[in-house]
């Protein structure tokens, strides 16, 4: 019989940085929540385990809170959510040699930071059931802990000064993704100029400009890789 308790620490200790970054985020989540008067504040807790996307499900309550139509919040969702599908293309040959059941079910909780530590601490010579443990202890911890700081946010949300840069969560969270991946010059490229188009593009409608800034900066880090190889 295998013992997967040693995989299973240390998948749960790779969590811990991004969990830290996590928190913030989910907090405002749950002060968005609260906030967005028009949505049921179940009903928008409830949306956290249906959609598990943190950036895509504050665009889209802050939106239903300010009167937005239902095709307008969900044609931003879509557009927000629409870099996991690069992620999916990264992930195919993984996937590909897995079992059905982990095909359809494990596709659910690819959020940035688990494809980031899949990226980051799983190689090649990982297993295929080694795959699967690694994958499932990160990602349900994630989503265990994601629904602990939204509750807590909209618990503890309404009561944090104003003075408190909660808004902060949101980029605080991104950076604990990016900055373990910075290894190599391809991905510092990358996430450069994906950070600098990003900003610069923000003031696009539908969250556009985070996908542009993503989209740019893989380029970015696809020719530096290739200018390192001639």
């Amino acid at each position: 019989m295998t013992n997967d308790r040693p995989l299973i620490k240390r998948a749960a200790k790779d969590t811990i940085p991004l969990l830290v970054g996590a928190l913030p985020f989910g907090v405002l989540m749950g002060l968005t929540i609260v906030e967005a008067e028009p949505v049921n504040d179940f009903v928008g807790w409830l949306s956290s385990a249906l959609i598990f996307a943190g950036a895509a499900q504050i665009a889209m309550t802050s939106l239903l809170g300010a009167g937005g139509s239902v095709l307008l919040v969900i044609a931003v969702g879509l557009v927000i959510n629409a870099r996991h599908m690069m992620y999916s293309a990264a992930l195919t040959p993984r996937f590909r040699t897995q079992p059905r059941w982990f095909r359809v079910l494990a596709p659910y909780w690819l959020i940035d930071q688990v494809f980031a530590l899949i990226d980051t601490q799983v190689d090649d010579t990982m297993s295929d059931r080694d795959f699967r443990v690694y994958w499932l202890t990160i990602a349900l911890t994630f989503y265990g802990m994601w629904h602990a700081f939204v509750t807590a946010g909209m618990f503890l949300g309404p009561i944090i000064p104003e003075s408190w840069p909660v808004e902060f969560g949101v980029p605080a969270m991104f950076i604990g993704i990016v900055v373990p991946a910075l290894k190599t010059r391809p991905a510092a490229v990358a996430a450069v100029v994906g950070a600098f188009v990003g900003a610069a593009a923000s003031t696009l409608p539908l969250g556009l400009g985070l996908l542009v800034g993503g989209l740019v900066g893989i380029v970015a880090g696809t020719v530096a890789d290739r200018r390192i190889r001639v």
